[in-house]
């Protein structure tokens, strides 16, 4: 992410593409074993941004994949990972999201970049919103499509209805994204692309957290099963596993729980 607002080097910023998933980062205990265990398991190569040490980006093949942190130096206190919106403005996304009954855990702050928070929905599923220029890179992030996300929530179309309000979703702005109804599922679609789908059927009471309300990050890959044996390995675990080898929920040693999926346009 550049500075403040201003796109550097040809970087746009939030207010450009506002309402799309803009970024994803994972909140660790310890940061080593985590850029130990996702370099093994998904290849990612790490480097030090402007935000200092105790945020670090990873890329594969020079594109910008996600970022990871760890929990206390951004005062957070649960490991996960978490997408980001791009937002105009992160004080009057706060503001919505409040008057319709989510909840805000830290923010918004101010980082060299630009601003940020950390949301909840009205169902308890974690999100982010990111006011400022975009990560160096972030057009060959969107074009590469590394990643996708994906909200499992009690009912789709309530989500849906929330998410547009305080995203401005399906709003008369030109560069609003648009939000379709299709085979039982919330799609969202920037500039004609699927970044995000919404499914129901999350119970908010359910003792298993991998079927509460929340946010699951995607990474694309080219074989599912070696990425789950890596993570394995590495000291991770397999969650799900699809029994055509296309899909799987791993979890990093930390606890944080993604999926990979060979084909990320056909999953559902």
């Amino acid at each position: 992410m550049s500075s403040e607002n201003t796109p550097v080097s040809g970087t746009p910023a939030s207010r450009s593409v506002f309402g799309a998933p803009c970024w994803v980062s994972l909140s660790t205990y310890d940061l080593r074993v985590a850029e130990d265990f996702y370099h093994s398991v998904l290849g990612w190569e790490w480097h030090t941004g402007e935000m200092g040490e105790q945020y670090r980006f990873a890329s594969v093949n020079g594109v910008p994949v996600a970022g990871v942190s760890e929990a206390k130096s951004m005062g957070q206190t649960s490991v996960a990972w978490t997408p980001f919106f791009a937002a105009s403005s992160a004080n009057e996304t706060v503001a919505r999201s409040h008057e319709r009954g989510g909840t805000t855990a830290i923010g918004p702050i101010s980082f060299p970049p630009g601003r940020a928070a950390l949301l909840a929905d009205r169902d308890g599923a974690v999100f982010g919103i990111w006011e400022g220029a975009l990560v160096a890179g972030w057009e060959e992030w969107r074009r590469a499509a590394p990643a996708f996300v994906a909200l499992y929530t009690r009912n789709a179309f309530d989500a849906a209805i929330f998410y547009g309000e305080v995203l401005g979703w399906a709003s008369d702005a030109p560069d609003s994204c648009d939000v379709q109804y299709e085979d039982e599922e919330v799609v969202l679609r920037s500039r004609g692309d699927i970044v995000a789908r919404i499914h129901s059927g999350a119970v908010e009471a359910a003792p298993d957290p991998s079927i509460r309300p929340r946010w699951q990050v995607h990474f694309s890959v080219p074989d599912v099963r070696a990425c789950a044996e890596a993570a394995q390995d590495r000291g991770g675990s397999v969650l799900r596993m699809a029994d055509d080898g296309t899909e799987a929920v791993l979890c990093d040693p930390d606890g944080a729980q993604f999926a990979v999926n060979s084909d990320w346009r056909t999953t559902r």
